[in-house]
């Protein structure tokens, strides 16, 4: 019976590596045109946006539209930080101290 849970991790991992892997081993010998390279660029950034935007701005159950909740307040200086400093450390560390901060004034 305990076969199969194997078989099942062993399946997980490969999915979870070959669509990583495949691009990267294709890929790299090749010179990929400007147009593609300035596009793939953009995926970090849309994918982050994805990631924060609807728990920046949505709460509750059912979701409402909530623009002005703690977290958005954190997060704007906190996108700053990133953006002129360029440190993801620094930018955690900053994040961290905004929301304690704003956490203790609410």
């Amino acid at each position: 019976m305990k076969q199969p849970y194997y078989l099942i991790v062993l399946g997980m991992g490969l999915v979870t590596y070959l669509p990583r892997w495949l691009p990267l081993f294709f890929l790299s010998r090749r010179k990929l045109p400007g147009w593609m390279v300035s596009w793939l660029e953009l995926i970090p950034v849309a994918i982050l946006s994805a990631l924060l935007i609807p728990e920046l701005i949505t709460g509750g159950t059912p979701r409402q539209l909530i623009l002005l909740q703690p977290e958005m307040w954190v997060a704007i200086p906190t996108f700053g930080f990133a953006f002129l400093t360029k440190s993801l450390g620094g930018t955690v560390i900053f994040g961290m101290i905004l929301f304690w901060l704003v956490g203790t004034v609410i």
